[in-house]
């Protein structure tokens, strides 16, 4: 049963009172990634210093680390029974039926905001939405300030309200229909560019569109077509329960870097603006760059010092480190390594911190992604079941297909979503493990292609494949049938038909024919064609002598021309790794 605007305002302002810690949390994070240090610790910057005035690393560290989350994982539709040619098929539609979905959603592009807002803040929602003019769910990725996601014993979403601050006037134009509500007595007199605060609520059974400053007036509200919450969340790892960012126990010590930055200033510029001390002979002080001063004591004459303690410098690199470890951030992420590490095991462990975290995303996402695709289906089938066309590409080759939701996705709502055994490891590394991985035979082509880190259709390129070493063998062939003709030539053979044959299939390559259709085309054998008028000889049957076997003398097998062998024979001599071991040799034999 739906509940009505009384109890979903109580709901959300219960969620909104436990989580007004992470709120506070959220928005000092935020003006800190801003440049706006001052405006959260406001005591401890001079005044006229309002922003950071050391690089900001917490900003530097979470857009380096989103940009290496942020790509979109392998999307495939397993067929239950990988033999079936159907089965494969069938699978093979559903994955770029799925892959369409991230592709009309631009989620490719979404995702680095979505990464950013997930280590930034601890969570990040995807809110599945209907697109009436498309007739295709649409994936959005929603911003995690002043949302309130509610979750029960299994993790699961089971309530999100999302707070949204807009002027007075955006809201009005977006819900002319209510204007006279929104805007009360005074019209149009009063200030349009105050704040007021907006709520999105969603459960299973339905999204609620309210502004609790008007008497909580339900602006918009619909009924929940699937009966199940649309929304994935996607949460960072927490010991409590509490939704924490990456950042949020390193604020104090950018703080302290800012301030160690400031003392420092202050120190070189008191240490120019320094007094002069003076021998007690002078009597008059000029200044600048050709002054003179008259002294008998010319030694005396210099600026009064300020020393720096060393340990200043040996706690800002302290500092610097602290902060490197609190984000867990290597130093290697910005070219500062030492030379002496510089080794496979030293860059290694250096980026260990880095790989884990990353994986470690990316498995998170994969989830909420799966989940995500698994509504897709459900809204795609159920709400849009007409016939549509969709388009794309895939692996480098468009494509486009036409299907039914209730055919080609008949209740199948399952979907591998995976980063793949890659997940975490730079290029370099990916490749060779893999590599070792199929040289040591642990895993087919077809696994191997599946755990790539991004879309591969892999039954239309594992044909591919085949097509390209099935036409790699039959040049191979060809090219060892042209070195027959030295052989042919040196034994005084007639070589002019291998020159001839080998002569027309580069003609016909040059007129754009394929391969395997010239090689055909032109080892085709030839039909003996009787001449004009000639009459088909009929033989006589022959009586059997007395004593012979019935039917005659046995008869002799004929016997292969000693010419040069068919390209038939040559091709079933192929090594299993497609390369030619043919050898081709003449018997002569001369009648004694």
């Amino acid at each position: 049963m739906a509940l009505t605007i009384e109890q979903v305002t109580a709901r959300v302002d219960s969620l909104r009172y436990r989580n007004h810690e992470r709120d506070a949390r959220n928005l000092d994070v935020l003006a800190v990634r801003k440049g706006k240090i001052a405006q959260v610790y406001p005591n401890f910057f001079p005044e006229g210093v309002d922003a950071n005035v050391v690089a900001n690393f917490i900003d530097i560290v979470a857009r380096d680390l989103s940009e290496v989350m942020a790509p979109l994982p392998a999307v495939n539709c397993s067929a239950a029974n990988q033999v079936s040619d159907r089965a494969r098929t069938f699978a093979d539609k559903r994955t770029r039926i799925a892959s369409n979905y991230f592709l009309h959603s631009d989620l490719a592009v979404h995702m680095y905001s979505g990464a950013d807002w997930y280590l930034t803040y601890g969570f990040v929602p995807f809110i599945i939405e209907l697109d009436d003019e498309a007739k295709l769910p649409r994936i959005r990725i929603e911003n995690p300030i002043g949302a309130y996601p509610e979750f029960d014993r299994y993790g699961r979403c089971v309530a999100f309200a999302k707070r949204y601050e807009l002027t007075l006037g955006e809201l009005v134009s977006q819900f002319p229909e209510y204007e006279r509500e929104l805007l009360g007595q005074d019209g149009y007199k009063q200030d349009l560019n105050a704040k007021i605060e907006m709520v999105r609520y969603y459960d299973k059974d339905q999204s609620v569109v309210y502004v609790p400053r008007r008497s909580n007036l339900v602006l918009s509200k619909a009924t929940n077509p699937l009966g199940k919450m649309m929304i994935v969340v996607a949460r960072k790892p927490s010991i409590d329960g509490e939704m924490r960012g990456q950042f949020d126990d390193v604020l104090g010590i950018q703080l302290l870097r800012n301030r160690f930055a400031l003392l420092a200033m202050e120190a070189a510029e008191k240490s120019v603006q320094a007094p002069i001390v003076l021998p007690q002979d002078v009597q008059e002080l000029q200044l600048g760059g050709d002054a003179v001063i008259r002294t008998a004591n010319p030694a005396g004459v210099r600026r009064v010092e300020l020393t720096l303690p060393q340990g200043a410098f040996t706690e800002q690199n302290i500092l610097n480190q602290e902060l490197r470890v609190g984000t867990r951030y290597p130093e290697s992420r910005t070219g500062n390594i030492d030379a002496s590490v510089v080794t496979g095991q030293g860059v290694q462990a250096l980026m260990g911190a880095f790989d884990t975290q990353v994986k470690s995303a990316q498995a998170i996402f994969a989830a909420a992604l799966r989940d995500v695709i698994s509504i897709c289906f459900q809204a795609d089938e159920m709400i849009y079941p007409e016939e549509k066309t969709i388009r794309g590409v895939d692996s480098g080759s468009p494509y486009e297909i036409t299907y039914k939701p209730t055919k080609d996705i008949k209740q199948d709502y399952s979907a591998d979503v995976r980063y793949g055994m890659l997940a975490g490891l730079n290029p370099a590394q990916g490749l060779i493990f893999m590599l070792q991985a199929l040289g040591g035979k642990l895993i087919s082509r077809d696994m191997a292609m599946r755990e790539l880190p991004f879309t591969v259709n892999v039954t239309q390129e594992l044909e591919k494949i085949e097509i390209e070493e099935m036409r790699n063998a039959l040049l191979g062939s060809l090219t060892a049938y042209t070195q027959a003709i030295p052989q042919m030539a040196t034994q005084g053979q007639d070589a002019s038909d291998v020159v001839r044959k080998i002569a027309a299939v580069i003609k016909a390559r040059q007129k754009g024919q394929a391969l395997e259709d010239a090689i055909e085309a032109t080892f085709a054998p030839q039909q003996q064609v009787p001449p004009a008028g000639a009459q088909p000889s009929v033989e006589q049957p022959v009586p059997a002598a007395p004593g012979a076997p019935v039917g005659g003398p046995p008869q002799e097998m004929p016997q292969q021309p000693q010419g040069r062998p068919d390209l038939q024979t040559m091709l079933s001599s192929l090594s299993s790794g497609g390369k030619a071991r043919s050898t081709v040799s003449t018997v002569r034999e001369r009648a004694v």
